[in-house]
């Protein structure tokens, strides 16, 4: 069962540091650039570093993608909840993935890792499996999200012993800070001693 604590000005669920959790794109291909009904969501301002810094990673993106972009823009509205999101080419990939050996990656990142823009990728990617819910103006809820899609993810993180606020660990400093991110360490400490679970070890499928 998934309980809520809070960090900072946050609210955790406990599922972020119970769930095994590490990224193995030679398994999943990076198939949470490419399935989905919308968008990455865009926090204020990302829209417009993408704009910014889009005639720096340009090169990397696919011309069915550019055209996409010179089309709808660098971030649409979604109909759902009405909040800016990354657009999709032909409601597919986000359009600034890019394919490397069959493995989609994010062509802003790309760029990044270059070290030629100080901007990685919208942080709702970087955070991912986390979702962030704003409950006020000073106030987020972060919830470990569930996507088949990273069950990869998920068994790589077992075998390898990684939870999931470990793996997020440059995620949650990019969008909180350091100190934010020690308090949450020492939640866990305090978590590990009221509860077995996290101890408790599991067979890896």
């Amino acid at each position: 069962m998934n309980y809520m604590m809070q960090v900072g000005n946050c609210i955790v669920g406990t599922e972020l540091l119970e769930e095994d959790f590490l990224c193995n794109l030679d398994s999943c291909k990076g198939h949470c650039c490419v399935e989905g009904e919308a968008g990455a969501p865009l926090e204020e301002g990302e829209a417009e570093l993408i704009e910014k810094y889009y005639p720096k990673f340009k090169k990397h993106l696919r011309e069915e993608t550019i055209k996409e972009i010179e089309k709808f823009g660098f971030s649409v509205i979604d109909k759902r909840d009405g909040e800016p999101v990354t657009p999709l080419n032909k409601g597919k990939e986000c359009v600034y993935t890019i394919f490397e050996n069959g493995i989609a990656k994010c062509g802003i990142e790309k760029e990044f890792l270059r070290g030629k823009i100080p901007f990685r990728k919208p942080i709702s990617c970087h955070l991912y499996p986390i979702r962030v819910k704003k409950l006020s103006d000073d106030m987020d809820a972060l919830n470990y999200h569930f996507w088949n899609v990273c069950d990869p993810a998920r068994k790589y993180g077992c075998k390898k012993k990684v939870k999931a606020y470990v793996f997020l660990e440059d995620a949650l400093v990019r969008k909180y800070g350091r100190e934010w991110y020690n308090e949450l360490l020492e939640t866990v400490e305090a978590y590990k001693k009221e509860t077995e679970f996290l101890e408790h070890s599991e067979e890896c499928e």
